[in-house]
């Protein structure tokens, strides 16, 4: 990575050269599933209402980062973001913006079916939906939520809307679904749909993360290429995090990200917003900086902007995962925000 650098007005640059143009914005910190890799059959502790930003605070935020600091997409996740009452008028309102973003949603699917029309009248462009399995025994044990059936159903529904690509993200577990990945791939190609498989990441609330039991992008690949002829992507992947190959010689693709075993923080161009206001540079980071608290003591547009860019030059130069002194965040994935 290139040696750091002066601030840069006008965009959300690092000391290292990356800039971010892919805005992540948590809506909720709530979930209607109990995934075992994120979080216990409990739940936990939710974030208060005084606490999240309301929806009118949200959409100033999105505002300022797209028109003042170059902000191209916009991708709305949780938790889960369907169960935030006004979604679609916050939604329609970040399309709303000049210059027009790109949106997009990450969801587990339930309730997608229901409301995917709505979404795309209100401008969202596309949908991520989480699936890991295909077997309902599976998906009950892995969720502690009897709901695989509403999750094929969002999946459906959001492609007989038009919010298309419809991405599907799956994480393997081991000893658990690692043998599906055949199995789901199969599943995207029969209905259209951009498979995404996603090493297990350390974010966990109950941090029971294992990095040896995790299920690797070569595993992965290895049990893909038994069933299916696999050729690397000659598309430029730029800052995507997905590394991606046609499959059985295309036009269809599928993808891995690899953030632990081949990590990519020198392309990344993210930046996130938690529910309660917090910027974060970097998934994995231990630090957060304070929007909600300016926004709601008066500053102004600059000055929020001013915050932001601040808090994004002081993004490190990778996540550290292998780094004998890496501390996996406070907060849980569903805290922070795909």
């Amino acid at each position: 990575m290139s040696a750091p650098r002066t601030t840069t007005d006008g965009v959300l640059a690092d000391r290292y050269g990356r800039v971010a143009r892919d805005l992540r914005v948590s809506l909720t910190d709530k979930c209607n599933l109990r995934c075992t890799y994120c979080m216990p059959a409990e739940g936990l502790p939710w974030l208060s209402g005084p606490q999240l930003l309301t929806d009118d605070e949200i959409v100033r935020l999105v505002g300022v980062a797209v028109t003042r600091l170059g902000i191209t997409e916009v991708r709305f996740t949780g938790g889960e973001p369907l169960i935030r009452p006004g979604l679609p008028g916050i939604v329609a309102a970040v399309a709303a913006l000049t210059p027009r973003p790109r949106i997009s949603l990450t969801t587990n699917g339930i309730g997608l079916a229901r409301m995917a029309s709505a979404l795309r009248d209100a401008g969202l462009d596309r949908v991520n939906v989480s699936l890991d399995t295909l077997d309902r025994d599976r998906f009950t044990a892995l969720t502690r939520r009897d709901r695989l059936a509403d999750v094929l159903a969002g999946l459906a529904g959001a492609a007989e809307a038009g919010l298309t690509p419809v991405k599907v993200n799956s994480v393997l577990m081991r000893g658990t679904n690692d043998d599906e990945a055949p199995a789901l791939l199969r599943f995207a190609l029969a209905h259209g749909y951009e498979l995404r498989f996603i090493e297990q990441m350390p974010l966990d609330a109950q941090h029971g993360w294992d990095r040896s039991t995790m299920v690797t992008a070569d595993e992965i690949l290895a049990s893909l290429k038994a069933a299916f002829a696999l050729t690397p992507d000659p598309s430029e992947r730029g800052a995507a995090p997905a590394e991606t190959w046609l499959v059985d010689g295309g036009p269809a693709r599928v993808g891995v990200i690899a953030s632990v075993t081949r990590p990519f923080c020198g392309d990344c161009d993210r930046t996130r917003l938690t529910a309660d206001g917090q910027v974060r540079n970097c998934l994995f980071a231990t630090e957060e900086s304070d929007l909600r608290g300016a926004l709601r003591d008066g500053a102004d547009n600059e000055e929020l902007a001013r915050r932001w860019r601040a808090a994004m030059w002081a993004k490190r130069a990778g996540h550290g995962i292998d780094d004998p002194t890496f501390l996996q965040p406070a907060r849980s994935m569903s805290a922070i925000g795909g």
